[in-house]
């Protein structure tokens, strides 16, 4: 079902809104919003660009994919059961899917068709061209997935998901309900379509991406303890993955969710407060760039925890930042790896 959100000034107004929120940007370049942590973040920081925020008012914004032939962002909702279409050429933002089964992560398969991870059915689907809907996997040995949270197609077609159960532990994501699988990491065949338990050893897996030589893997660790965590393993072939090591350590206070890779091997990674009472949201909202040996070396301040975040426009290089009720973008001198 489609239907127009009225556009506003700030990005969005009208269907199902939440709060809207007012955004400052920095009128001086560079955009102080963009910190250089370590010399080796400074060729990336464009002088000349500053922090935007391009949509708000929604509940819990998650999953961005760019969506390069059209020339439009895709996110979803989750709370309000919609993805949402915001336009390059146009600026304007609308609902692109209602229900949408409390999506949350999104990509693309290697033909352009749109994967949806939906916690309300528990399930991977695919868009068809005609926008027909196929299951691609929704359980695995005879038990319902948990409900399925950030996703990736590798060039050989595989399409690999997390499964925690975050989006059936309340009715706010999806419908509560017990899980019936570990938590776990997924692989569905690009021949046979088969769902391939790649691990379940990690508590609360999130945001997962490759490196752009596709030989390394990194997987968020979401409930980590005491830190939440980025693993790094090598890939082998099909479901298997070796050399299991910590990549990055969020620290006490800070939290990580969907990471993206750029073409040099950089983490940019969402970043926000794990809810501790020591933790000071306003030091640690936004976006943690690490490079590849997982040295912390830029980070770009948002007035609001980022959950995902993904790169795109014409060149790949303005990076989509989704963050609870608002999404940002900022150009940067490097490209997405996919």
């Amino acid at each position: 079902m489609a239907g127009a959100i009225a556009a506003t000034a700030a990005g969005t107004g009208g269907l199902a809104q939440a709060q809207s929120f007012d955004f400052k940007p920095h009128q001086r370049y560079p955009d102080p919003a963009v910190q250089v942590l370590d010399p080796s973040f400074a060729k990336y920081r464009l002088f000349s660009s500053s922090v935007e925020q391009i949509a708000t008012g929604f509940r819990w914004v998650e999953g961005p994919v760019w969506v390069g032939d059209g020339r439009y962002l895709l996110f979803s909702d989750i709370p309000n059961n919609r993805i949402v279409r915001w336009d390059e050429a146009t600026g304007q933002t609308g609902v692109f899917r209602h229900p949408a089964n409390f999506s949350n992560g999104l990509a693309r398969d290697r033909q352009g068709r749109l994967l949806v991870c939906e916690h309300l059915t528990r399930r991977v689907t695919r868009t068809e061209y005609d926008g027909s809907i196929t299951v691609l996997s929704d359980g695995f040995n005879g038990k319902r997935l948990n409900s399925p949270n950030d996703i990736v197609c590798k060039s050989d077609g595989s399409i690999w998901f997390t499964d925690p159960p975050f989006g059936i532990g309340g009715h706010w994501e999806g419908d509560k309900a017990a899980a019936e699988l570990p938590h776990s990491v997924y692989r569905i065949d690009p021949s046979s379509g088969k769902t391939e338990l790649v691990l379940n050893d990690l508590a609360g897996p999130n945001g997962l991406c490759f490196s752009p030589d596709e030989k390394r893997l990194y997987i968020v660790e979401g409930r980590a303890q005491p830190n939440r965590l980025v693993w790094a393993f090598d890939v082998g072939t099909g479901a298997r993955l070796a050399n299991k090591r910590v990549h990055i350590d969020a620290g006490g206070p800070g939290a990580l969710d969907g990471i993206k890779c750029d073409e040099d091997g950089n983490l940019w990674c969402g970043w926000g407060s794990n809810g501790s009472p020591s933790a000071s949201a306003a030091d640690l909202d936004g976006v943690m760039v690490f490079n590849p040996a997982g040295k912390p070396i830029g980070h770009i301040r948002l007035p609001e925890r980022c959950a995902n975040l993904v790169f795109g426009g014409p060149k790949k290089n303005r990076l989509f930042m989704a963050s609870s009720h608002s999404v940002y973008a900022l150009y940067v001198e490097t490209r997405g790896a996919v």
